[in-house]
Order: C-alpha cells, then sequence, then structure tokens
C-alpha cells in the first residue's frame, strides 16, 4: 500500500514508512530481498537503489508497466515473479533470501483506478479482485443471506452496525443488483447516517468485502509462514499493516506470547517454546511529515524482526486472532 499510480513517464510515488522499512532490512548492499506486495514498485526501486538484488511478487496484472520499468533499468539485479506472497518461499528456490518485505492491503495504484472497485469515493463496478479473476464484491453483495453478510461485515470490518446494514443490502438488492461501488457506499450511509467529520459510514464495510474478496487474512498468515520458512538464521522481515485486525496477527506471529494466557503462579514452570524471531521492533508508525505528504498513512504501522536459528514452524492460524466469520455478528 501507500503508493499511487502514475503515468509511465515518471516514477511512482515514495511509499509509505519507506526509511523505516530499509532500515529494518540492513545491510543492503548485495543482499537479496523479496518484496511480496510489489505493487507500483516503490519498495523495489529503493532496494535496488540502495544496492540490493531483489525478487518482486505481485498477483495483480496491472503492475505489469511498472515492472518492465524495473526490469529495464536494473536488469542485472531485479526479477519479477507473478503469484502471491503466500507462496513466496517457492519464488525463491534455491536462492539464498535475505530479507522479505510484506506491504499489506490494497495500493493506492488500485485505489486510484476507479474500475477496480475498490473505492466509495469513485463510481466504478463493484469488484474488489486484487488478481481480477474469482468471485467479486458484487458477488457477495448480491447473492449472502443476511446472516451471512452481516457476520462477515463485523468480523473483517470491525463494522458494529453490520446488522442493519446488511437489511438495507438484502431489501435493496431485492429490487434491482447492487453493481457499482457508489450505489453500495450511499445504501450504507442511507442505513446507519453520517456525522460531519467521521469517516465515511462505508469505510468499514469496504474493508470487509475487499479482505473476503481476496482472502488477506489466508494471505496474510501463509506468506509470515513462508517468509519464516525461507529466511536463515538473521534473515529481516518487515510487515507493513494498515489496519488493527492486520497489525494484531504480525504481533502475534513474531511474538506469540503477547496472546497467550497467563502462567498461573500456582502451576508448575512449563518450558517456553524456541524463538523463531528475535531482535523484534518496537511498532514504527509515520511521522508528521509524512502524514502531510501522504494523508493514506496515517493507519499504517510497520514491525520488523531478526530470524533465529529455531526451525521454522508449520502453518498455524492458532494464537494469532484471526478473525473468522461464523457467528461473529
Amino acid at each position: 500500500m501507500g503508493q499511487r499510480i502514475v503515468p509511465d513517464n515518471q516514477e511512482p510515488h515514495v511509499p509509505v514508512l519507506l526509511a523505516e522499512v530499509l532500515d529494518a532490512l540492513r545491510p543492503l548492499e548485495g543482499a537479496l530481498i523479496v518484496d511480496g506486495t510489489f505493487g507500483a514498485g516503490g519498495y523495489s526501486r529503493a532496494l535496488l537503489d540502495a544496492g540490493a538484488r531483489v525478487v518482486a511478487i505481485d498477483r495483480d496484472p496491472n503492475v505489469a508497466p511498472h515492472v518492465e520499468r524495473l526490469q529495464a533499468q536494473f536488469p542485472q539485479t531485479f526479477q519479477f515473479v507473478p503469484g502471491t506472497f503466500s507462496e513466496l518461499d517457492q519464488a525463491v528456490v534455491g536462492q539464498a533470501v535475505d530479507g522479505v518485505v510484506l506491504d499489506i492491503g490494497v495500493s493506492s495504484m488500485q485505489l486510484d483506478e476507479a474500475d477496480r472497485g475498490f473505492s466509495f469515493m469513485r463510481e466504478g463496478p463493484l469488484d474488489m479482485r486484487m488478481a481480477q479473476s474469482g468471485e467479486s464484491a458484487a458477488d457477495l453483495v448480491n447473492t449472502l443471506d443476511e446472516a451471512e453478510l452481516a457476520n462477515l461485515l463485523y468480523a473483517y470490518g470491525e463494522e458494529r452496525k453490520s446488522r442493519r446494514i446488511a437489511q438495507f443490502i438484502v431489501a435493496a438488492r431485492a429490487k434491482e443488483p447492487i453493481t457499482t461501488t457508489t450505489q453500495l457506499a450511499r445504501l450504507i450511509e442511507k442505513a446507519i447516517g453520517r456525522k460531519p467529520g467521521d469517516m465515511h459510514p462505508a469505510t468499514r464495510s469496504f474493508q470487509a468485502l475487499r479482505i473476503a474478496v481476496n482472502a488477506e487474512f489466508d494471505q496474510l498468515v501463509e506468506g509470515l509462514f513462508a517468509a519464516e520458512r525461507v529466511l536463515p538464521e538473521g534473515g529481516r522481515l518487515a510487515v507493513v499493516t494498515f489496519h488493527s485486525l492486520e497489525d494484531r496477527i504480525v504481533k502475534r506471529f513474531f511474538d506469540p506470547d503477547k496472546g497467550g494466557p497467563a502462567q498461573s503462579r500456582h502451576m508448575p514452570v512449563t518450558q517456553a517454546p524456541e524463538r523463531r524471531w528475535v531482535n523484534v521492533a518496537k511498532a514504527a508508525k509515520p511521522g508528521a511529515e509524512e502524514l502531510e505528504r501522504n494523508p493514506r498513512a496515517r493507519s499504517s504501522i510497520l514491525r520488523a524482526a531478526v530470524r533465529s536459528a529455531a526451525p521454522a514452524r508449520p502453518v498455524s492460524f492458532e494464537g494469532l486472532a484471526v478473525p473468522t466469520v461464523r457467528g461473529a455478528a
């Protein structure tokens, strides 16, 4: 996230928390870094400029012009692999990786393209598919029953008025299908109202639908464990998230004890499991200067850590506080 699409003759906008990400991944000269969420290529370019070699991954076919630009400028040190970052270890088989950066969620490039359907501020088809294939947001809005829809909005968007929104959606779609972003946004605003100065009432619902359409929580968990598998002792992982649900998953992945039950003083002391991640950095947030330059960075959080010598764990969602839809609302 944090990148804005630009004409081909210009450079991509600086991504969020760039300096902090580069610091978390140093030393960069000659290092092989996996940019698991390429987007408009902002992180990849900065890494290449710092002397790193980069393998970039993205599932969005619209990144092609940005890929071609970097391939032309860095033919020896830049490689692009189409796909998802949840399988990043498969993209670098046989290569010694020094670091991984993940920028989670929708990119500004996608938000700024009205026909992608990510933004309630722009008229466009209700799509939201990053890979441009599979089930769309319109499919979910027009086919899920009322309870399922309410549960989804609550679990993935933390929308407290999810039941009322679902009622309005079901009533509206009985008259005609809901097919555009502004159609849904106006419907949500009608359902729950809007107070001056508050964020747009459709914000949480659009987040929830986007997460569901792209299986973002599954992708995040799988990607974190893929990074754990591919990084050797001393390897660095930097993850930028944009809302509390994602950040909580990353926090608990790096430090499982943060989400575990407290040890009773009446019980025998149990041996702590091996740490897969050490030197877990304090969460970094954008400063005033960056926020003035890029207001979309306001909710971004960077978490970073260094890989220990402990063997990689099997993929597990346990203890990561991954939201589930069933019975959520």
